[in-house]
């Protein structure tokens, strides 16, 4: 046996794709070929090529042919060959210039420049519970149908939508039937689906809000009619007087980013107002298991489950790389989701809907809850009383529940004080780039503050830095 192949080498069984073009003998293909894979980066240093049999069966030459195209790569030093290791491509193989990579067309991370991450939207991903999770990945598997890792089912897996039906009307009070939820990758996949199929606009949002979902919906040709939001939550009785409005997008446990919940008696006014037209209320609960200083606040579709969508997802409480979502549909909606979703390709992993399904009825969910609330409520009550010591001019609201707060602003200060805080290498964003274009009335400054985000060794840094970039009080 050759030097260059062993029975042992640790690439036997393992494809190398090489376009054998060109002219010349076999031997000088084969060896032009690897060069090009070698220089262009794509076969790395220390990468080990497959035993010459393999290869030789792979590409339909003789193996002497590719036993002598690596022992005159190993001579030339593209290759090493080692007893006992294989044959790999030399350290000293350096490549040409890596493949010029595509601009990227999404934020990064985290903006440039920045030494701090106070923007909202993002849990503390130290926290994600890696081993629980993989315990779940174990049992999930292990007790899968053969079925599951067929083609699939558009509307997620049976064993997922039982787990979220109990869940989901345990933790939250909605009331619904396995065969009434669908499986998304979380709300912004949730408005694509609905929007491209069920409903229409024009739709009542809240005037304060994510404008990437604004965007979904534009892109959707919908338009977006904004609704007032005080400390009750959004002026749902104002639902009758906007034209031709039959759908309400609402964040009724913790207005989004505003705080608080939306009050008892709007509640129903929303209900009412889509019983009386046919209407539907979007219940988007992004982060409804997280609350500090009240009760429980209840999904409004548990108060009327043939007018509400309701949409939740692992994005706050797990992950949002996790991408799962699910959305608990009137039974009228689900063929016609279905139906936008097809019959191919948009639904999430199957692997991810058992362990998710696991880890749910296992309790470890229930478990990871409890723990990151009582994580949070810590991170909260860091920054109130930092506040307090620093800024006691300074207001925070929406505190009672979430994984952000709002600074409530002297009049016309929040540009500054968004601008301080990047010079000191801070992220954060001011409360009017929530604020929907065609809202009316007063528009407070603000700044949102998400205190999920950063390490725990890197908290109070960015406190502290919050603190020296806030107005001073105002003089008197």
């Amino acid at each position: 046996m050759s030097e260059i192949e062993v029975d042992s080498a640790p690439w036997v069984g393992r494809d190398l794709h090489l376009e054998l073009s060109g002219t010349g003998s076999r031997r000088a293909v084969l060896i032009r070929a690897i060069r090009d894979a070698i220089r262009t980066g794509r076969l790395a240093a220390e990468t080990p090529l497959p035993p010459y049999r393999s290869l030789a069966a792979d590409l339909g030459i003789a193996r002497n042919t590719v036993a002598d195209a690596y022992a005159e790569l190993v001579a030339e030093g593209w290759l090493t060959a080692r007893q006992g290791s294989g044959t790999r491509v030399a350290r000293r193989a350096e490549p040409l210039a890596a493949p010029r990579r595509r601009a990227r067309t999404d934020p990064p991370a985290r903006p440039a420049g920045s030494t701090h991450d106070l923007r909202q939207g993002q849990p503390d991903a130290a926290s994600f519970p890696r081993g629980a999770w993989v315990a779940s990945v174990r049992r999930a598997l292990n007790a899968a149908p053969n079925e599951a890792f067929g083609p699939g089912d558009p509307q997620g897996r049976p064993e997922l939508r039982a787990a979220l039906t109990d869940y989901l009307a345990r933790v939250r009070g909605v009331r619904t039937h396995p065969d009434r939820i669908v499986i998304c990758s979380g709300f912004a996949h949730a408005l694509r689906l609905l929007f491209a199929g069920p409903l229409r606009g024009p739709v009542a949002v809240e005037s304060y809000g994510l404008a990437f979902h604004r965007s979904i919906l534009a892109t959707a040709s919908t338009r977006t009619l904004p609704l007032r939001i005080d400390e009750h939550g959004a002026d749902t009785e104002a639902l009758a007087a906007l034209p031709g409005a039959r759908v309400a997008v609402l964040t009724p446990a913790h207005q989004f980013p505003t705080g608080g919940p939306l009050s008892p008696d709007r509640r129903v006014a929303a209900l009412d107002w889509a019983r009386a037209g046919g209407g539907i209320v979007l219940e988007d609960d992004y982060d409804g298991e997280f609350r500090y200083d009240r009760r429980p606040v209840g999904a409004v579709q548990g108060m009327d489950p043939d007018r509400v969508v309701y949409v939740g997802s692992v994005s706050k409480s797990l992950s949002p790389a996790i991408r799962l979502g699910w959305m608990v549909l009137p039974e009228p909606l689900v063929a016609d989701v279905l139906a936008v979703k097809g019959l191919r390709e948009a639904w999430a992993g199957v692997t991810d809907q058992l362990t998710l399904a696991d880890f749910v009825e296992g309790g470890h969910y229930d478990r990871h809850i409890r723990r990151m609330r009582r994580h949070y409520r810590a991170r909260r009550d860091h920054l109130l009383a930092e506040l307090a010591a620093h800024a006691p001019h300074v207001t925070a609201t929406g505190i009672a529940a979430g994984l952000h707060a709002v600074l409530r602003l002297p009049a016309g200060t929040e540009p500054a004080a968004v601008a301080a805080a990047a010079s000191r290498g801070l992220a954060l964003d001011g409360l009017s780039a929530f604020r929907h274009p065609d809202a009316t009335g007063p528009a407070p400054d603000g700044l949102v503050v998400g205190y999920a985000t950063p390490p725990d060794h890197a908290y109070p840094a960015a406190v502290q830095t919050l603190c020296r970039s806030l107005p001073p009080a105002a003089d008197g």
